[in-house]
């Protein structure tokens, strides 16, 4: 089973990009982050024209998830579904053949000490009880994203540059730390201990891609059983370099599920 993750930046200027990359590596799921589109003016049938079910959760011009599934999907929960945090379409969950998946658009956070900030250590905190309200780590689960978080020196470019700023914050690390307390491995880690490696490359910086200046904050995370399936972890970096990509690049984990 092949599950993967990409941050679009809008998915209907990355329809192009999408709709090959889909016919090209066939995932049986794909969680799509910063669709920035109401659920009624998603791109639905070029996705169903492949055979995926489609599970929404949008915004206009801002955030939005969306999760495609080659499976039947059983359930859907699109949000937290409280008061805390009502209309921010981060979140979207989809239960498929007894397998959870989680997916989420972590706040960037803006600016250390802003309100963007103080916002995004709340959902983080949120994210924690959402977990653990909701599921067990002992059930087939998976989180994955744009995670706004590059919790190591190997998934930045520059650590002490960086250390201190948004994305690579100790505030920020603690909060992921506690979330995967909740008993979540991150799949590419497991595989790849000592590898650099970089999902994300800022178009501000002039040629991150070919300098080498990325992130890795676009994560896929499993509970112990399912990642103890998981085979290989692959970072599409070709597909970074094609016709008005993204920022972001896929992430694609193959499971024995």
């Amino acid at each position: 089973m092949r599950i993967a993750t990409y941050n679009a930046a809008s998915v209907r200027a990355r329809l192009p990009r999408l709709l090959e990359w889909l016919e090209e590596n066939e995932p049986d799921i794909l969680a799509i982050q910063e669709t920035k589109v109401e659920d009624d003016k998603f791109p639905r049938e070029e996705f169903e024209a492949l055979g995926y079910e489609l599970a929404l959760n949008g915004q206009k011009a801002w955030n939005g998830v969306a999760t495609l599934s080659r499976r039947p999907i059983d359930s859907v929960i699109r949000g937290f579904e409280d008061e805390l945090m009502p209309s921010d379409a981060r979140l979207i969950t989809i239960q498929t053949s007894g397998l959870t998946i989680i997916n989420t658009y972590v706040p960037n956070g803006n600016t250390v000490g802003s309100d963007k900030w103080t916002y995004k250590l709340a959902w983080l905190e949120r994210f924690r009880r959402f977990l653990r309200e909701r599921f067990s780590p002992s059930a087939p689960l998976i989180w994955l994203g744009d995670v706004n978080i590059a919790p190591t020196p190997l998934d930045v470019y520059d650590s002490p540059k960086l250390l201190g700023s948004v994305g690579h914050h100790p505030d920020e690390f603690s909060r992921l730390a506690a979330i995967l307390d909740f008993g979540l491995i991150d799949c590419y880690r497991a595989l790849n201990a000592d590898e650099r490696a970089y999902t994300f490359w800022d178009f501000t910086v002039p040629r991150a891609l070919d300098r080498g200046l990325g992130w890795r904050i676009d994560h896929i995370y499993a509970t112990p059983d399912v990642a103890g399936l998981c085979r290989e972890v692959q970072i599409d970096f070709d597909a970074r370099r094609k016709e008005k990509p993204s920022d972001h690049t896929f992430v694609m984990a193959t499971f024995d599920l």
